[in-house]
């Protein structure tokens, strides 16, 4: 199958989580034999490149994406680019695939423009959440099929031996920047370490015991972060998943999280949660796993929650998703 994806920015020149997840999912089909290319709307360089066998397209217009979608069989995106990405999918007969990273109204707005052969949601809340919105708004055309299929980390990608320090990633407010800041200035003593995220305003200040990192690539995620952190933080407002949580579980790193209903979802048991405002309790949390018993205990769980999110059956679920949307494509073409 030739499956062309319409995202706006991709790995490793764009690194956040949902382009990661995305990313994974098409490895995944090009691993299958399949032709995968990604059609990018945003510039970002001049030159096509490989990343895992998945052909990446820079700064093409849209006019190119609906001339190639025409030679194609399925047609993948998401966010911003979900209605221009169903526009060429109608226009040739071509079965959309939308991939939903969080429960906003316009994301479901756009799944149920009534072009989507297959919506992809993240987590069982997700789902939860779409069905909702479906019985609140009955003008809106539900999927034709819709599948749960967790964003996808190999374990393998991202286990280190864990460091020292208690780490964020991603100093965007929404990502609880300010807390981290206040936790870094309260515990003067300990070490800490902030990367830089992809997207919007970084929230840097100057504090001597916090390493401020630039952005790193997903690949070097392993050695450049998990391989210096000891404990993560992710005292988010909204995480749909938390997919940094559960490559962080690879290494065995305990989370401490704000109790997000994707955070909760994807951590499970071996989540160590914490309302977003109460810097006391952040501060009583990191100290608790100063205890050599209660960190020893805390790994295990992380790791045996890394084990139980094995993404095989996850990937699995997706490729014979869209392999079963070939017959589906020659239909519309016909039609």
């Amino acid at each position: 199958m030739r499956i062309l994806a319409r995202f706006h920015a991709y790995p490793p020149l764009h690194n956040a989580g949902a382009e990661w997840a995305a990313h994974t999912l098409l490895r995944a089909l090009a691993e299958r034999g399949h032709q995968v290319q990604v059609w990018l709307s945003e510039v970002a360089g001049r030159e096509p490149y490989e990343l895992d066998d998945v052909q990446v397209l820079p700064a093409r217009t849209q006019k190119d994406f609906v001339e190639a979608v025409r030679k194609g069989a399925v047609v993948v995106s998401h966010l911003e680019n979900v209605r221009s990405a169903a526009s060429a999918a109608r226009g040739w007969g071509r079965p959309l695939v939308v991939l939903a990273h969080n429960t906003f109204p316009g994301t479901f707005k756009a799944i149920g423009s009534g072009t989507t052969a297959l919506a992809v949601y993240n987590s069982q809340w997700m789902a939860q959440e779409a069905t909702k919105f479906w019985a609140k708004h009955p003008e809106a055309v539900k999927p034709e099929r819709e599948i749960v299929v967790r964003p996808p980390v190999h374990a393998g990608d991202y286990r280190a031996t864990p460091g020292e320090l208690v780490t964020l990633v991603n100093l965007f407010p929404n990502k609880g920047a300010d807390l981290f800041w206040k936790l870094a200035a309260a515990m003067p003593e300990r070490k800490f370490l902030a990367v830089k995220g992809s997207y919007g305003d970084q929230d840097v200040r100057d504090l001597p015991n916090v390493d401020v990192v630039e952005n790193v690539p997903g690949t070097d995620m392993a050695k450049s972060v998990y391989g210096r952190t000891r404990v993560l933080l992710m005292p988010s407002e909204y995480e749909s998943w938390g997919r940094v949580g559960v490559e962080a579980y690879a290494s065995g790193i305990p989370v401490v999280a704000a109790p997000t209903p994707g955070l909760k979802e994807s951590l499970g048991d071996a989540g160590i949660f914490v309302e977003r405002d109460d810097l006391d309790g952040w501060r009583a949390a990191v100290e608790a796993l100063d205890d050599p018993d209660a960190y020893k205990s805390a790994s295990a769980a992380a790791k045996k929650r890394s084990k139980h999110l094995d993404p095989a059956t996850d990937l699995a679920r997706w490729c014979e998703a869209i392999e079963a949307l070939s017959g589906s494509s020659a239909r519309r073409a016909r039609g």
